[in-house]
């Protein structure tokens, strides 16, 4: 794994670089399991009544989406890895298995996975790289991974390219974990993780290099609320350039900078024992 750099034959290539895919079990093929992949529409930040709910959105390639199992529901059945494959969709690698039953799936890579390991799922499996167990069974200081919120929902929490929590405590039905950005939450011990950190970790080093890899990736171009129309943001107008005439906001006047954007009455709020540390935007001692 690691980051592979172009000759600077434009300012593009210059400035770029790529993922050499060296994790991968075909690096330079990409052929991914037929029967897990599903058509991708887009959508271009638009919602079911055609209105721009997500700015900025639209284009980009053409993707097929791979249907990953986020459940493990597979329980004492041994599933062998026969790829690890690059997706389109995500940061982070996955990997196929194949069960002993026949049947296929995809699962979230993590560090140290190869082709040929076999991974298990459920209460009996072993506290082992890519395998799937209820908090429940999981050592104390173990670092996991593609973490349930709630029983049998499937992960929700890290799952990005380099992503771990830590299991830090348990104590009768809820265990104590340590995400990424530094939040403390407790879980029930009946939700299920993987053991081990999403692989890929380099991704976060990558340069795009040019405008045009951002297009690939369905992003267009983000411009400025003050260089917009009056009728358009409410930072917008003047002549020449200005700087705002107010504190930075969003297109429907919401501040963008200082406040709280989780609602107060968040029924998980009661689950969260220790708040992440602010944003460098925020000013000391107002958290």
């Amino acid at each position: 794994m690691g980051i592979r750099q172009y000759k600077p034959t434009s300012p593009g290539r210059r400035g770029g670089s790529v993922s050499d895919f060296s994790e991968c079990t075909y690096p330079k093929v990409n052929r991914p399991e037929k029967s897990l992949l599903v058509p991708r529409k887009k959508k271009g930040g638009r919602n079911n009544q055609g209105i721009v709910t997500a700015r900025f959105r639209g284009g980009g390639h053409k993707q097929m989406y791979r249907l990953i199992d986020f459940k493990r529901k597979k329980d004492g059945v041994a599933g062998t890895v026969q790829s690890i494959e690059y997706d389109p969709c995500r940061s982070a690698r996955i990997a196929l298995l194949q069960y002993e039953d026949g049947e296929k799936a995809y699962i979230l890579a993590p560090e140290g996975l190869k082709q040929g390991d076999r991974v298990y799922s459920g209460e009996a499996a072993e506290p082992r790289v890519g395998n799937c167990l209820p908090l429940r069974k999981v050592p104390l200081g173990m670092t996991i991974h593609n973490v349930e919120l709630q029983p049998g929902r499937g992960g929700q929490l890290c799952r990005a390219a380099g992503m771990s929590a830590v299991l830090t405590a348990r104590e009768a039905d809820w265990a104590q974990i340590t995400l990424p950005s530094g939040e403390v939450r407790r879980v029930h011990v009946n939700c299920r993780a993987t053991i081990g950190t999403i692989g890929n970790a380099d991704h976060m080093n990558i340069s795009l290099g040019k405008a045009g890899r951002k297009r690939w990736k369905g992003r267009k171009p983000h411009n400025r609320g003050t260089s917009q129309n009056p009728v358009n943001h409410p930072m917008g107008g003047g002549e020449g350039r200005t700087a705002g005439g107010r504190h930075p906001c969003s297109p429907t006047g919401v501040l963008s900078k200082g406040g709280k954007t989780r609602k107060n009455r968040k029924p998980s709020n009661s689950a969260i024992i220790r708040r992440r540390h602010p944003g460098p935007h925020y000013a000391k001692g107002g958290w």
